[in-house]
């Protein structure tokens, strides 16, 4: 033996009564159920905190590209007029990047089909040269970011003048005989 080692005492190893088999497996088996158990837990804290984690981020995206509609509502006035030049142009560019990295893309253009869920009417006309209520006019852009709708567009929209009938169910029609009949009691 070298200096360096310790007499190690060594102690007999438990002896298990034939008796105790039984407990001991069950014991084992109830360790078992519990770790999985905790394992499971563990695994669907870990996705709720990434799922909430994620939601956060997201939310505070859609908030920072909110408060930049007014900006982008400005530039795109400029832009109409013939203003957006020179260090302007460049820092409009920048800005409208912005919205591009968080994922945010706009919508509405004039002659789309209007649809209440993605656009704001504010003024109503009719034409005959229209077969489905069309945005006309887009006052404002719409924003989303994927299929989440940040903004609605505020369009004109113009309808048919002569909208296609709506077709009534048949039951909903009185037969000859209910229509002019009294009602008895």
């Amino acid at each position: 033996m070298s200096e360096h080692e310790t007499p190690v005492d060594e102690q007999p190893a438990p002896q298990v009564d034939a008796g105790d088999g039984g407990d001991l497996t069950q014991q084992l088996a109830e360790r078992t159920e519990d770790l999985q158990r905790v394992t499971a837990e563990y695994a669907n804290y870990r996705r709720r905190v990434d799922r909430d984690r994620t939601l956060v981020v997201d939310q505070a995206a859609e908030r920072f590209a909110a408060q930049l509609f007014p900006i982008v509502d400005d530039i795109q006035r400029a832009r109409d007029h013939g203003d957006l030049t020179g260090a302007f142009k460049v820092v409009a560019d920048r800005v409208l990047g912005l919205l591009d990295g968080l994922g945010v893309e706009a919508f509405g253009v004039a002659g789309d089909a209007f649809d209440p869920s993605l656009h704001e009417a504010v003024m109503h006309d009719t034409s005959a040269d229209v077969d489905v209520p069309t945005a006309s006019t887009v006052l404002r852009q719409g924003f989303r970011r994927g299929d989440r709708v940040l903004r609605t567009a505020m369009v004109a929209v113009t309808e048919p003048e002569n909208p296609a009938p709506t077709q009534e169910p048949a039951a909903a029609q009185p037969s000859g005989d209910e229509a002019g009949a009294p009602a008895s009691d």
